[in-house]
């Protein structure tokens, strides 16, 4: 994949503005969704000029957007060269899914055993709008964004706070990985079918049963995150 020599032929944006969001999290927002777009591509240089000027903020706001990312996974320091956008390496990819396979299948098994029925059928009407906007756009960001209404409700649920901390965690260092199996042909739709299945056990209140099904949920993105990877490389 040929890679842009600079910000400003990769990516246009508007200079962030002085809203009620804070600016540091508006940088952190606008360069979070430019790499899940792929806007700026893994292995592409953040050099700190270039997006002070294209954000019209300081080098401090900058530099403290790029921490962020970095405890994030989405960026990498990398010595002689500075921040660049993380590119996903395979043994990295393969631990973090089976940490996520592990965690998504206890908060999953929580779940079974402490949410109402009003949240299972809000479960549910979660995975047919992840279904609904599977079928109404190809726009990943989008489909991501259905997709987690399924964890806010899963998360809730489950009530745990020490579970959701961890989650959220996780998923934010496989955001990329998430973008790239989603973009897979096919792989959307499988996913749903996937999700129907947890749903199912979920509701009939078999917790071993929904914990098996989203592990093999897990594990089923995760080969198609990873020969996307290898495939590139």
């Amino acid at each position: 994949m040929a890679r842009a020599n600079s910000l400003a032929e990769s990516w246009s944006v508007e200079p962030v503005g002085r809203v009620a969001a804070p600016l540091r999290e508006q940088v952190i927002q606008a360069l979070r969704q430019a790499i899940l777009d792929f806007k700026l591509q893994p292995g592409q240089r953040l050099v700190e000029r270039e997006l002070m000027e294209q954000l019209g903020v300081s080098r401090t706001t900058v530099r403290e957007a790029l921490r962020e990312l970095t405890s994030e996974g989405l960026v990498t320091v990398v010595p002689q060269r500075g921040a660049v956008v993380a590119t996903p390496d395979p043994d990295d990819a393969v631990d973090l899914y089976e940490v996520r396979a592990g965690l998504e299948s206890l908060v999953v098994q929580r779940f079974v055993e402490r949410a109402s029925d009003q949240q299972v059928r809000r479960l549910e009407a979660a995975v047919q709008g992840f279904e609904d906007a599977s079928i109404r756009t190809a726009d990943i960001r989008t489909i991501l964004a259905a997709k987690d209404q399924f964890y806010v409700v899963l998360i809730e649920g489950a009530g745990s706070a020490v579970l959701q901390q961890l989650l959220e965690g996780i998923q934010a260092r496989v955001q990329i990985l998430r973008a790239t199996s989603l973009s897979e042909e096919g792989r959307t739709f499988a996913a749903v079918r996937e999700l129907r299945g947890i749903v199912e056990a979920i509701a009939a209140r078999d917790a071993p049963l929904a914990a098996q099904r989203t592990t093999e949920h897990i594990r089923a993105a995760s080969v198609s995150a990873l020969q996307h990877i290898r495939a590139g490389d």
